[in-house]
């Protein structure tokens, strides 16, 4: 016979367990109450919550937009904002935001070439050594095209004064020439639409230094029209800022003078550095064109342009003109 359980005993114990299991389903007024209040501000926190991150939101819209607004050029629309993405936004309100290169500003903003980049560069130069090689700009490293040039001739056009005396002239036939560029990197949009439009751009020019096109750059030494370029290295000038000189005449007039005719003369090889940026990009395939594109390493292009065709009114052409083959 099962022992018997005291009746009392299980009125003592029935109770404590039917409160602690009833106190989650709301039997316990206290704690049913506490559950409706959290359950009440919970609502009343979310429309609050929801508000403070559109706030936020907004906030965060009108930074970016002011941003957006003093990064842009005031002499240039929206549609050339993409031509002005590389470059940061600075002006010397002391010059009248006019860009003079100084050897604290030079020293910053020189972008060298990379090992590879320069190892492109000088076989190019040794591979047609002794040659006619024009460079626009003047880095440290552009030394050695000199003497890698021996019994050519070698000449740099540069901006900054600085650079130019670092360098001993008539080394190796190396000539120098100090030359100023008017035309900052803001305009670069409108320029292209002006190339595109105006006749006098046209590779059909024949007299570079009496062109009435705006890319065109007429105050170069009278040796610079006359000789017929085997390399031409377009780095010049910095052009890494909205106020500062672009390179974008420099790119034109390299695309011209790789096209002028010469004895024996087939081709000349143009090779533009800083490529990662818009400015030398867009008018890279503009004036010298993606099918003439025969070697790329890092932020180097090497174009092989073929000499201008007097029947052809427009640079690029719509089937391949030169084969890559290797440098």
């Amino acid at each position: 016979m099962p022992p018997q359980v005291s009746h009392g005993g299980a009125f003592q114990i029935g109770p404590s367990v039917l409160f602690c299991n009833g106190g989650g389903s709301g039997s316990s007024p206290k704690h049913g109450g506490t559950a409706r209040r959290m359950k009440f501000h919970g609502k009343k926190l979310l429309p609050l919550l929801v508000l403070v991150l559109s706030c936020l939101s907004i906030l965060r819209l009108l930074k970016i937009a002011m941003i957006a607004s003093h990064s842009s050029s005031p002499e240039c629309s929206s549609e050339c904002s993409n031509f002005l993405s590389n470059a940061t936004p600075a002006v010397d309100s002391e010059s009248g935001g006019r860009h003079e290169p100084t050897p604290a500003a030079t020293a910053a903003n020189a972008t060298l070439l990379t090992p590879k980049e320069f190892m492109v560069l000088s076989k190019l130069v040794t591979h047609k050594a002794p040659c006619n090689l024009l460079v626009f700009g003047l880095q440290s490293q552009y030394y050695n095209l000199s003497s890698i040039n021996a019994g050519g001739i070698t000449v740099f056009l540069e901006d900054d004064p600085l650079k130019i005396s670092e360098i001993k002239a008539d080394f190796n036939g190396t000539r120098i020439y100090n030359v100023k560029y008017q035309i900052p990197a803001k305009k670069a949009y409108n320029l292209l639409k002006h190339a595109r439009k105006n006749a006098a751009c046209s590779p059909t020019t024949n007299l570079l230094n009496q062109s009435s096109c705006k890319l065109a750059l007429r105050n170069l030494p009278e040796d610079i029209y006359k000789l017929k370029w085997d390399v031409v290295v377009v780095d010049g000038p910095v052009g890494d800022m909205p106020e500062a000189p672009g390179r974008m005449p420099t790119i034109y007039t390299a695309g011209m003078l790789a096209r002028t005719d010469g004895i024996g003369k087939k081709t000349t090889d143009v090779v533009v550095h800083d490529v990662h940026r818009t400015i030398e990009k867009w008018f890279s395939w503009e004036f010298f064109c993606e099918q003439n594109l025969v070697s790329a390493k890092g932020k180097l292009w090497v174009f092989r342009i073929p000499v201008h065709q007097s029947n052809s009114t427009s640079f690029c052409s719509s089937e391949t003109v030169v084969n890559g083959g290797s440098i």
